[in-house]
């Protein structure tokens, strides 16, 4: 009579054990990783593609994003006692936005229009009061004139150039608004799936949340859920404080710019607001071209604007800053450096604003994370940062 089969005899050859599937896993994501790095050409003209598709839905969902909030707001305090409440509230902030939207662009736009027109067709005259400015210190002071020719002639050069692309620049400035005009459809998509967003928001916040729980586990769900309200308290604090800093800051250098007589204030107030919203670097990419064209109009103007930036940004980086964003990411100085330099090389000016938040949510996953570890293993996190802050004394 044949021995009966053990429990090892009976395992079915097709069936893995957890070790295999692992190993399998990992063999499947190097293929992938090799493809990848071999067809990357390819594949990020099909992304690309892509993300063309989407971009309309990607911009709808900033949109609705960034006016969530007051649509909230007006929902909760002015219509809670109406039927249509929600209904009212998004008509109202879009009215209000269009407005805001168009006021600004109808005060803004002219003004860097003719400040820009003014530059490039004035520029030889400046160039020959700056090089008159120049030989008259040389002569007042008893300066090397070959140096500083020479050095003057590489500005001209520079500004030459910068004229004649400045002037060539308008029409190219036509040609980029064709373009947005016939991409006129896909922003009245991306318009009108904000508005289904917002609108939808009851139920659609509802649905993903049991598509989650039904596809994963109750803890990871959980889990997911509690990553995505710190990152939304964040991202939510972060934009919208970057955003009403940035606007007082504008408006205070134009109101600064008007009373120091600098030329082109409207030019220099929406280069310095807007590159306001760049953490860290912000300010230094908005100043360095504003100061090298005040050079070339009026060299004296230019100094008074440096003073005058130095000014701003202590200001609004010692008072302002804090006041309205507070310490929303709980970053320090070298990691908010870190995840601008890192996710601006990345993906560009988009990345060098949101790189920050998302930076800190990561950063405060990694800190929870390595705390429950230090907890695990029964260690005392307070003793190890003692001993170190002991040490650093000692040395």
């Amino acid at each position: 009579m044949p021995d009966k089969e053990g429990p090892d005899q009976k395992k079915k050859w097709y069936v893995l054990e957890r070790e295999h599937i692992s190993l399998l896993l990992v063999i499947l994501l190097a293929i992938l990783f090799y493809v990848g790095l071999n067809q990357a050409e390819v594949i990020a003209a099909r992304v690309d593609r892509f993300m063309g598709v989407l971009s309309p839905f990607i911009a709808g969902f900033s949109i609705a994003y960034l006016l969530n909030t007051p649509v909230a707001f007006f929902e909760r305090k002015c219509f809670s006692n109406v039927k249509y409440r929600r209904a009212l509230a998004i008509l109202v902030v879009y009215l209000l936005a269009f407005g805001v939207v168009a006021i600004l662009l109808n005060l803004i736009i002219p003004q860097v229009v003719q400040s820009v027109t003014d530059l490039a067709g004035n520029m030889q005259t400046y160039l020959t009061g700056l090089s008159q400015l120049v030989n008259d210190l040389t002569d007042q002071f008893g300066l090397d004139p070959e140096g500083i020719n020479a050095v003057l002639g590489d500005v001209q050069n520079i500004a030459s150039k910068l004229s004649t692309s400045l002037a060539d620049a308008l029409p190219q400035l036509l040609d980029v608004g064709y373009a947005v005009g016939t991409g006129v459809i896909s922003g009245i998509t991306a318009l009108i799936s904000s508005i289904y967003m917002l609108a939808g928001k009851g139920k659609l916040v509802p649905q993903l949340k049991k598509l989650m729980y039904a596809a994963l586990p109750k803890g990871l769900s959980d889990r997911l859920l509690k990553i995505l309200s710190h990152a939304n308290q964040v991202f939510l604090g972060f934009i919208n404080g970057k955003i009403i800093d940035s606007a007082i800051i504008g408006v205070m250098c134009f109101a600064l710019c008007l009373i120091l007589r600098l030329p082109y204030p409207m030019l220099i107030s929406v280069t310095i607001g807007v590159t306001n919203v760049i953490p860290f670097f912000g300010p230094i990419i908005g100043a360095i071209p504003c100061f090298f064209i005040l050079v070339i109009v009026d060299p004296w103007a230019a100094l008074r604007f440096f003073i005058m930036v130095i000014g701003l940004q202590q200001f609004d980086g010692n008072i302002l800053g804090p006041k309205i964003l507070g310490d929303s990411t709980g970053l320090s100085a070298i990691w908010v450096l870190v995840s601008i330099v890192t996710c601006g090389g990345l993906f560009g000016f988009p990345g060098m604003i949101l790189g920050v938040p998302t930076f800190a949510v990561l950063y405060a996953l990694v800190r929870e994370w390595v705390n429950a570890r230090l907890k695990a293993k029964h260690l005392d996190m307070n003793a190890i940062e003692g001993a170190e802050k002991r040490t650093d004394k000692r040395s």
